[in-house]
């Protein structure tokens, strides 16, 4: 039985197997027929558009985002707590230094400046009473060495009348104690003399420190009167009238904020590679650091896309790299005449990155990518095509910045890049590559001091020197 089902399986496996030689053989002499009977006709040669780079004299400006942040910001807190009379200032409106923005109840304060006036009188006082006890002290001196020389002249009229026995030892003696009553009648008026002095000076202290106190006390009476420190826009208030507020502690009432808008700052950072470039340009000369010089920056706000109609300069570099970030922070500085600039906005800060260059620039259009390979298509003297590696830099004037790999002379593909094949022989036609709009110079030049932003540190205008009338009333 095992015999029949394997003649039987080998009988179905023949004609499967001729068929399939059979198939091969018609397809395999299909396919020489079919090259016998068509020729490949010659690829045309391919048609490229080429230019040579353009060669102009250019100053890259690197770009960074930046955010703006107040010159001066200032938490307006009171100095003295109390109950909160009135405030003095419409929200969100531009305010001068030196305005007044609160008013705390002054009524205990100017009770204090009273009693302080009180204090300082009643010092005076003893101060009068004091150098009334010096004048009686001295005028006591005076008779008590007065009565010493009367009593001196009898001991020494005693004593010689003595020496004679024309006199009694009794009389002698009397003479004797009366000089010596009047020396110690001369030291007691002579130490009343110290004492009344002491007092004096005892009294000038009072009156130094009741004069310190008064000037507390106005000083306190003045700080009644909230000022803005500074000009600037002023915020909401945080406390309104009625309130108790505390004072004078890092836990004083926060009244309101003022922050300064004219001038400007605009933070922005710098990776590592970038400030390595600058420090490198710095040191070979090519570009002066910004911690040098005030290099010029420009800006646009975000809704601000054609130019950077912004101007102003550097003011600052961070003396290290921020240990999180791995960036370095720079600083600029812009006029705001009209508030456009707020503190907390950003802005494309465009700043100078390289010296005035001659630079080799192709459309973006010509450039090839092959991976990380960028490269361009070249047409020789004999138009046949070649393929090199090029280094970019930024876009400047619409066109691409190329580092290497270029030297300005060869002729460039600018359109047919997928056609051409380096070895290959095209068909040219020649363009020329034109410079579009730049919004940012082609040089530049520090900006002078005449023309500098910085503002200069001046004290805060909430210091008022307080003018109160004898009686306590300002």
């Amino acid at each position: 039985m095992l015999e029949i089902l394997t003649q039987s399986q080998d009988s179905q496996k023949q004609p499967t197997a001729a068929w399939l030689v059979a198939s091969v053989v018609v397809i395999a002499l299909t396919l020489v027929g079919c090259r016998q009977s068509t020729a490949v006709p010659a690829r045309p040669a391919p048609s490229v558009v080429v230019a040579t780079p353009l060669k102009m004299n250019i100053v890259e400006w690197d770009e960074f985002v930046g955010r703006f942040a107040a010159i001066e910001s200032v938490n307006v807190r009171a100095r003295v707590g109390g109950y909160l009379e009135e405030t003095k200032f419409a929200e969100g409106q531009m305010v001068q230094a030196g305005q007044v923005l609160a008013i705390i109840d002054r009524r205990p304060f100017v009770s204090e400046v009273n009693r302080n006036i009180a204090n300082l009188a009643a010092a005076k006082a003893l101060q009068t009473q004091a150098n009334a006890a010096v004048d009686q002290a001295e005028s006591q001196s005076q008779r008590a060495s007065i009565h010493r020389d009367l009593a001196k002249k009898e001991f020494d009229r005693q004593s010689t009348l003595r020496r004679q026995n024309a006199t009694t030892q009794q009389d002698f003696e009397i003479s004797e104690a009366a000089l010596a009553q009047a020396e110690a009648d001369v030291a007691v008026a002579n130490s009343g003399i110290e004492a009344a002095k002491s007092m004096v000076v005892a009294a000038l202290a009072a009156i130094s420190v009741a004069e310190a106190n008064l000037e507390l006390a106005k000083l306190n009476l003045q700080y009644t009167e909230v000022r803005a420190p500074i000009d600037g826009r002023i915020s909401h208030r945080y406390v309104t009238e009625g309130n108790l507020i505390s004072g004078g502690a890092n836990d004083a009432t926060l009244i309101t904020t003022i922050v300064s808008l004219d001038p400007i700052h605009c933070n922005f950072d710098a990776d590592e590679q970038t400030y390595l470039k600058y420090m490198r340009l710095s040191n070979e000369g090519k570009r002066p650091s910004s911690r040098d010089v005030r290099n010029p920056v420009y800006l646009a706000l975000a809704d601000e896309q054609d130019g950077y109609p912004h101007q102003g300069h550097m003011d600052f570099v961070e003396n290290q790299m921020d240990a999180f970030t791995g960036t370095m922070r720079g600083r600029a500085i812009f006029p705001n005449k009209n508030y456009e600039l707020v503190p907390g906005l950003f802005a494309r800060v465009r700043l100078p990155g390289s010296p005035r260059y001659e630079a080799i620039l192709i459309p973006d259009k010509a450039i090839g990518t092959d991976q990380a390979d960028k490269f361009v298509m070249l047409v020789d003297a004999e138009n046949k095509i070649q393929r090199r590696s090029v280094t970019l830099g930024p876009i400047s004037h619409g066109l691409r910045i190329i580092r290497s790999g270029l030297n300005g002379d060869e002729r460039v593909v600018l359109s047919g890049l997928q056609r051409a094949r380096p070895g290959t022989e095209a068909k040219v036609t020649e363009e020329t590559i034109t410079a579009g709009p730049e919004f940012l110079p082609d040089e530049y030049q520090p900006v002078t001091e005449d023309q500098w932003l910085t503002p200069k540190r001046q004290p805060a205008a909430n210091v008022v020197t307080p003018v109160v009338e004898a009686g306590g009333q300002p």
